[in-house]
């Protein structure tokens, strides 16, 4: 087990409920005075029922139902550290519900960006339940990403929080630290690549926990797009060192629906320097991949976390599955978009 300090309480005055989730692991995090917490982290690790060495990292556990939790607690405590009294940022639905309630949390101003009609209800609910001022656009991701750029220039005061803020990635490489508490080595991960900011902050943390010598073997990670939304997998496919933008970017799984992705450099570098390599699947695989896993597994995940599944199934050939441990990054709650569900199923 990670060494959890003895001076916590004297690092952190105040802070004795933090002792679990991402905060337990502030030894590996940049120092902050004031932490904003919902009890994220410390996510489910479920062994699959169907396939040896093989793992699901539940994500939609966390407390607004992603993953985002993790950065947001450690980036919106920075925020709050530095009394910055208003934040910002484009979403596809579940930054802004993470932003929304991590703000609602801290007594900071939230603004979200949201192309209109394509964010999924359940996550534009979380954003209007938590009281963020919601700037709806036309257009998609990429454009209320470029609005946020504008706005922070116009605004000096207010403060971006998407994942090209590098605290946002600070917090969730700590899904690294608790996984290698549990699992130590790992052969395989796989992850769903949208803006491409996960994949690199969870190689972020195998890198560090290597090069403090707690960590042997590095593991391989492998990006999973949807194939209307692949300018990672496609640039792969042609063994090219530039992302293959996609302008009008389409998948069901509206989570990963992004045709430029902000943190492109930082994915390519982790997935090169691991050895592993991006992989896409198409919306019929990701749609059989959520019903596999809800109806064999148990497990309930939204779209852009079963494209991870999706990706395991089209690839497991070049996995040994007997001896290779693998782990699936599953995002995001099923409960995010259960307009889809209702849609695909019915």
């Amino acid at each position: 087990m990670l060494e959890v300090s003895i001076n916590f309480k004297k690092e952190y005055p105040n802070v004795e409920k933090y002792y679990e989730g991402i905060w337990r692991y502030h030894k590996f995090l940049p120092p902050v005075n004031e932490i904003v917490s919902l009890g994220e982290g410390n996510t489910p690790l479920i062994k699959s029922k169907q396939h040896q060495n093989l793992y699901y990292k539940f994500e939609g556990s966390n407390p607004t139902g992603s993953f985002k939790d993790r950065g947001m607690s450690f980036a919106i405590s920075l925020a709050k550290s530095n009394n910055v009294k208003k934040i910002i940022v484009a979403s596809t639905g579940n930054t802004a519900a993470s932003a929304s309630a991590y703000s609602a949390r801290a007594g900071i101003e939230c603004y979200v960006i949201l192309p209109k009609g394509k964010v999924a209800k359940g996550k534009l609910m979380q954003s209007i339940l938590h009281g963020a001022k919601i700037i709806e656009i036309e257009g998609n991701f990429d454009l209320a990403l470029k609005s946020v750029f504008e706005r922070i220039k116009e605004n000096k005061i207010i403060y971006p929080l998407n994942s090209f803020n590098p605290w946002r990635l600070e917090g969730q490489k700590t899904i690294s630290l608790e996984l290698y508490e549990k699992l130590n080595f790992i052969d395989n991960i796989i992850v769903p690549v949208g803006n491409a900011g996960n994949i690199s902050a969870i190689w972020k943390g195998f890198k560090e926990l290597h090069e403090l010598g707690l960590l042997e073997k590095l593991p391989k990670m492998i990006g999973v797009q949807a194939e209307g939304a692949a300018p990672l997998a496609n640039a792969w496919e042609k063994s090219l060192d530039k992302p293959v933008f996609v302008e009008q970017p389409e998948t069901k799984a509206t989570a990963i629906r992004i045709g430029r992705p902000v943190n492109w450099q930082k994915a390519m570098k982790a997935v090169k320097e691991s050895e592993g390599f991006f992989v896409k699947v198409k919306d019929e695989e990701i749609i059989e991949a959520q019903k596999r896993l809800a109806r064999i597994e148990g497990i309930g995940a939204e779209l852009a976390s079963a494209a991870s599944y999706a990706a395991f199934l089209k690839i497991k050939e070049k996995i040994n599955l007997n001896i290779e441990k693998t782990v699936l990054i599953l995002t995001g709650h099923a409960l995010k978009d259960p307009e889809s569900i209702l849609n695909n199923y019915l």
